[in-house]
């Protein structure tokens, strides 16, 4: 008997035990229909942003510079690959660290611990326009670092940490202790047992987090309008202002008049976001399999 087969007597044999409990059978088709909502709502989603965006996909679309009549997306382009490369490069290794020290090192039952999980999912439920409002107090008036990408930056990284430092968490708490039982066994410290074993192992899970990050950086308005500003320019330093996609794309239908350009940028943005999880994709199967 091929696999088709057992594959078809399977599923007969599920139906066979859905329709004798019809509960199991409403809740069935409740899931079957919620997964198809929620991919033909995706399917319009895309198709709509593509149907709008693409006639206006022009070559002045891509200038180098923005002015008023090409209503160029290059500098916001660019700035949004700086502004998330920044984020990350001050976000990663903290949130790594931290859900390290919390699944690794500490103790279980420490009160310190549970406080840290506390204000970690607190953060992580605050809106961004809180985050924005504190980043322009701090960054930008108390340090004087001013409308910039740095404050930028460094806001959305505070953003991002809890998100890192939760997916971090679970995926080391997925690795199996026999790993780590085995790595002891062998003679390796923790400190060897937790970069050389432990880490590797929960890459996929980590870079699943790190993949979510990039899309609420790559999404974020509120709280880069009150930090990085609305410069339509690409800066010439981390201290200049700039804005990204998506502050490029929520500029140009606020003021009502390049809505058809910032359909395109919709389209641009839908573009990199798909990239950048296919790359992630890639880069988490091959570091798998080694």
């Amino acid at each position: 008997m091929n696999e088709n087969a057992v594959n078809c007597l399977s599923a007969r044999d599920k139906m066979r035990s859905y329709l004798k409990h019809p509960g199991s059978f409403v809740l069935m088709l409740l899931v079957m229909l919620a997964a198809l909502v929620t991919f033909a709502v995706l399917i319009f989603l895309i198709i709509y942003i593509l149907v709008n965006g693409l006639p206006y996909m022009k070559p002045s679309l891509f200038s180098l510079h923005y002015t008023s009549e090409n209503a160029s997306v290059i500098p916001a382009l660019v700035n949004t690959v700086v502004m998330t490369l920044l984020s990350l490069l001050i976000a990663v290794p903290f949130g790594i660290f931290s859900a390290v020290f919390l699944v690794e090192y500490a103790g279980r039952g420490n009160k310190f611990i549970d406080v840290i999980r506390l204000t970690t999912e607190t953060l992580s439920g605050i809106p961004s326009i809180v985050y924005g409002l504190f980043g322009m107090l701090f960054f930008v008036n108390a340090l004087h670092w001013g409308f910039s990408i740095l404050a930028g930056a460094f806001t959305l990284s505070i953003m991002i940490l809890p998100l890192i430092m939760r997916t971090t968490e679970e995926a080391l708490k997925s690795v199996p202790d026999s790993y780590r039982e085995g790595s002891f066994g062998l003679g390796a410290g923790k400190l060897r047992t937790v970069f050389k074993i432990v880490l590797p192992s929960a890459v996929p899970g980590i870079l699943a987090g790190v993949i979510l990050a990039i899309g609420r950086i790559v999404g974020e308005t509120a709280a880069l309008i009150y930090t990085a500003g609305t410069v339509a320019q690409i800066p010439k330093n981390a201290f200049g202002s700039g804005r990204t996609l998506a502050v490029h794309m929520y500029m140009l239908s606020s003021e009502g008049l390049y809505m058809n350009q910032a359909y395109a940028t919709a389209v641009i943005l839908l573009i990199l976001v798909v990239v950048i999880n296919t790359l992630s994709g890639m880069i988490a199967k091959r570091l798998t399999k080694k």
